[in-house]
């Protein structure tokens, strides 16, 4: 047999080029799902937390608070950084970074140290999410095999905070609310070590520079969107501190609009969001970011609070949506998209969403699981999964690697402006229906209070079948018809 055949040949346990690329998208997902576990895992492990620390109500929202606001201000900022230092750089730096500071989290007895703690995984966050998002813009060219890829990271990225939920549950039940932070450690070991076998070296690229003035206004301004509405949440819309600063994180944004248009190199080209598929994906994954809110956060109440579910069989009870979703994105990112474009698709997952979400406003205090409960969640699942997935992958659709890490920033950005949306609107509607139902129902009985509870999720659930309708409707109208060829901006 010729020398050359041989040479060719792969070696024996080491990765073909192809195989490679798939064990990069393992890895990738790996990340993703650690920082969307962190944005719902904690949730669960609160009570047993504020118990242990002995920290107020008042206090206990930061805890979700510091992580959000870290993360999102900082996003755009670590896509940047991630397309200047190298994508390997950035991720490495981010993945030790947030294994240190769940590390420093688990191991708090002050509300403080938990605090700084979780601020710094928002802050580690910012770098990991943009730059393993972008490692797979730069790792799958084949638009094929990006499709497929895109569908496995956006069922990941769409069933995250469920996956978040029961392992919080498991976690705080068998063990500790320490292990919600503890896992991270966990898993950050197997991602470092596939990381620095797989991901191959990088340059720095001298010709991106940092675009200072941008970073500071739209850093701010995030921070002041996701502070506001975040304030929202723990006090009311009309408090000064909540519409002052939604007020001034909006103006600032609108100057980081304009100053854009000016800077030599601009931190987010406007070209990324003047694509129509791009602007529409933008907006779904905004939509997805808020209606999926209406999901979790109250059906996770209502299954604790009025059926009396453990934590861990409440995230048990979103298994089959995990499953659905996960399915779904994979095939409408890889087959339904490339092959009718996302028109159909996306918008189409929007509507089954609003379906599944108003389907909800259905349950009352003595519904139970298998009958009211499950085919809602299985076909929010549908939805998420014809919709989130697609979206991801098309966001960054066409975006040369030069700009591979801010793009894909931009998508973290979108997800987590549009959950500290959610969280804020929808909890405020919901406690503004109890409210008002414990006026007209005066008789404070056990009964009640969950009657009204209920009411005030149904309401919940009938704005976010509103957002995702409009979004639905949004959508259909950016989205250009028929299937894209693949194109560097």
């Amino acid at each position: 047999m010729p020398l050359t055949s041989d040479l060719a040949r792969p070696r024996a346990g080491v990765p073909t080029e192809r195989q490679r690329r798939w064990w990069i998208l393992a890895l990738v997902g790996l990340a993703q799902l650690m920082v969307m576990l962190d944005g719902t895992i904690v949730n669960i492990a609160l009570p047993s937390a504020q118990a242990d620390l002995h920290f107020g109500d008042g206090d206990r929202q930061w805890v979700i608070t510091a992580y959000a606001l870290a993360f999102g201000s900082l996003l755009l900022l670590g896509g940047r950084i991630s397309d200047m230092f190298g994508r390997r750089k950035v991720f490495l730096v981010g993945l030790i970074g947030f294994t240190a500071a769940s590390a420093l989290g688990g191991t708090a007895h002050t509300f403080g140290l938990l605090i700084a703690a979780r601020a710094l995984q928002g802050v580690f966050a910012a770098l990991l999410a943009p730059s393993a998002r972008s490692l797979l813009v730069t790792t799958f060219t084949d638009a094929g095999e990006r499709a497929k890829a895109f569908g496995v990271f956006g069922g990941i990225a769409g069933a995250g905070g469920a996956i978040g939920l029961l392992l919080g549950g498991v976690l705080t039940q068998q063990f500790s609310w320490r292990w919600t932070l503890y896992v991270n450690v966990v898993l950050a070991v197997v991602a470092l070590g596939a990381a620095l076998v797989l991901l191959p070296r990088e340059g720095r690229d001298r010709t991106v520079r940092l675009d200072v003035p941008g970073v500071l206004l739209v850093s701010t301004a995030l921070f002041g969107l996701v502070y506001g509405l975040s304030n929202a949440n723990a006090h009311s819309w009309s408090a000064p501190l909540t519409w002052g600063s939604i007020a001034a994180g909006g103006l600032l944004l609108a100057v980081f609009t304009w100053w854009q248009t000016r800077a030599e190199q601009p931190l987010l080209p406007l070209r990324i969001l003047l694509d129509r598929s791009r602007a529409a994906s933008y907006l779904t994954v905004l939509v997805s970011g808020a209606g999926v809110f209406g999901v979790f956060l109250f059906v996770t109440y209502y299954l604790q609070d009025t059926l009396g579910y453990s934590p861990t069989r409440t995230g048990l009870a979103f298994l089959p949506m995990v499953a659905v979703t996960m399915v779904v994105s994979v095939v409408a990112a890889a087959a339904l998209v490339p092959r009718v474009g996302p028109r159909p698709v996306v918008p189409l997952g929007l509507a089954v969403s609003a379906v599944a979400v108003a389907w909800m406003t259905e349950l009352n205090v003595d519904t139970g699981y298998a009958a009211h409960i499950l085919s809602p969640l299985l076909l929010a699942g549908l939805g998420m999964g014809l919709s989130t997935a697609p979206a991801i992958g098309l966001a960054t659709y066409g975006v040369g690697a030069r700009d591979a890490g801010v793009s894909s920033a931009a998508v973290s950005t979108m997800q987590q402006i549009g959950g500290s949306v959610g969280t804020a609107l929808f909890n405020t509607m919901a406690t503004t229906a109890a409210t008002h139902y414990l006026t007209t129902h005066p008789a404070r009985t056990p009964r009640t209070l969950e009657q009204a509870a209920v009411h005030g999720y149904s309401t919940a659930y009938w704005w976010a079948a509103g957002v995702f309708t409009l979004g639905a409707v949004v959508t259909l109208a950016l989205y250009p018809g028929g299937a894209r060829k693949e194109a560097e901006s």
